[in-house]
């Protein structure tokens, strides 16, 4: 019966989180192509160059609590407000550094507006922090149901702002309305759907306990914070807010499917595997199962969005992005493991090894370093593909680890996850073949969709994959239910 119940609670957790990052992130996706017909490269590299400073920010004000907070077993009302408090204190500490320091941030990337947009931006720090236990609290019970809801108004209601003062002749600051007015809103309607107040308490003890595991997944956070946005410092730096602006389209491209799946399946795997972290037998098959079906949907999705880069963007944001479409495909290959390295990491957290956590990731960072000195001497291109090679070795680092706790190699990951690799591999190459011939960018788009969709489907029936079946399964049910 538990196991039945652990089963329903985690197909209703991955249906309505994939249903809230596609429709949320699908709505910003397509508020983003109209922006991109509205406002310049440039423009967009402008608003990147602070990237870094919100993405590191973010993190300090968590410091790491959520993830405690979902973990822990017997939580009280005391925990959730000691958290509260802290967070708000710091966001608001944070945000006055940020103001201080605006001058020099536009000094350095020698860019006057930043000045102004950082002290806007920053707001979202404080936002946030407000927002913070209301969706730990969602996420706790997996309840994305609500959270979808909340995501679905705020990403409608900022993207009509944005649209209108792009179109008004705003620039860079349409950009920021509408990354502050979506936070804004997602504040609002969390706290009025949440049922939790916070009521004026304190404990030491609890901040000290949580602070205890926290503080490892803060410093591990950081550090990958800062790396996976070091390539804006970079190329924000070194080169121009043009090239940044058609680095950051590339980026976002790639993101709505790489870090849309990651998120998923991080929201759900993580409170679901924590739940019986004691049971090993249980936790190492759910574990591959997760595996097993993120892995093939991630394939498909990423090597097919390499496949089509380049007709992709020029018809949805033009041809002023052909530099972006050159920069997607590698960038889809760093992505394809991003869902492989949050599970095994999430299997770390959830056996209790913060430290590790962060010790792995001092040894992954030092790493990385080497595409972003090729990128700094070389080039952009050659920085991404530093980048794939490295995301390579950061896998087979985080498996070897996470294997050790539960009996999983990651030769048996491999070897899980090899027949959707090398269908969905095939099915790329065959859409990239369309390219070859000379056909219209507006023909050949849809041929090339077509073919992969119908092609995927046939190879996958065949072959009768379990987690293909069971994939299948749970799209039939979500649509049945709807």
């Amino acid at each position: 019966m538990e196991k039945k119940s652990l089963k329903q609670k985690t197909v209703n957790g991955v249906a309505w989180s994939f249903i809230d990052n596609i429709s949320s992130s699908g709505i910003t996706f397509l508020v983003g192509l109209v922006l991109a017909r509205l406002l310049s490269p440039a423009e967009y590299g402008v608003m990147a160059m602070i990237t870094i400073f919100i993405a590191i920010s973010v993190s300090i004000v968590d410091c790491g609590f959520s993830n405690a907070l979902i973990r822990k077993k017997d939580i009280k009302s005391i925990d959730y407000n000691t958290v509260f408090y802290f967070n708000i204190i710091i966001s608001f500490c944070i945000y006055i550094i940020l103001y201080i320091l605006s001058p020099y941030i536009s000094v350095f990337f020698n860019e006057p507006l930043l000045t102004n947009i950082t002290r806007v931006i920053s707001l979202i720090l404080i936002i946030n922090g407000l927002a913070i236990i209301p969706r730990t609290i969602f996420v706790r019970s997996v309840d994305f149901k609500t959270q979808t809801k909340v995501s679905l108004i705020s990403s409608i209601s900022s993207g009509v702002l944005g649209i209108g003062m792009a179109i008004g002749g705003m620039g860079v600051w349409s950009l920021v309305a509408q990354q502050l007015a979506r936070q804004s809103l997602n504040t609002l309607f969390l706290w009025l759907y949440s049922k939790w107040r916070p009521i004026r308490e304190f404990s030491v003890k609890s901040f000290k306990e949580m602070f205890a595991f926290g503080s490892k997944l803060l410093l591990s956070g950081l550090i990958d914070t800062i790396y996976n946005n070091i390539y804006y410092l970079v190329i924000g730096r070194f080169y121009s807010s043009f090239q940044l602006g058609q680095y950051t389209r590339a980026e976002q491209f790639n993101s709505v499917f790489s870090s849309n799946l990651t998120s998923v399946v991080q929201r759900v795997s993580y409170p679901v595997l924590s739940s019986i972290q004691n049971e090993p037998d249980l936790l190492r098959d759910a574990y591959r199962k997760v595996i097993k079906n993120t892995m093939l949907v991630t394939f498909a999705c990423m090597f097919g969005l390499a496949a089509i880069a380049k007709p992709l963007i020029i018809v949805l944001i033009g041809e002023k992005w052909l530099i972006a479409a050159s920069f997607l495909p590698i960038l889809c290959f760093v992505g394809v493991l991003f869902p492989l390295h949050a599970i095994n990491l999430n299997i770390l957290q959830v056996k209790g090894h913060s430290d590790l956590v962060l010790k792995l990731e001092f040894i992954k960072k030092a790493i990385a370093i080497i595409p972003i000195v090729l990128g700094i001497f070389f080039g952009i291109r050659y920085m991404l593909w530093g980048s794939v090679v490295t995301s390579f070795i950061a896998y087979l680092i985080n498996s070897y680890y996470s294997a050790t706790l539960i009996g999983y190699s990651t030769w048996n990951q491999i070897k899980d996850i090899i027949p959707a690799f090398f269908v969905s591999l095939f099915v790329a190459m065959s859409m990239w073949l369309l390219s070859l011939f000379t056909i219209s960018t507006y023909i050949l788009l849809p041929l090339q969709c077509f073919l992969g969709f119908f092609l995927a489907i046939f190879i996958y029936e065949k072959m009768k994959l379990d987690e293909y079946i069971e994939i299948r399964k749970l799209l039939f049910s979500v649509l049945k239910r709807k």
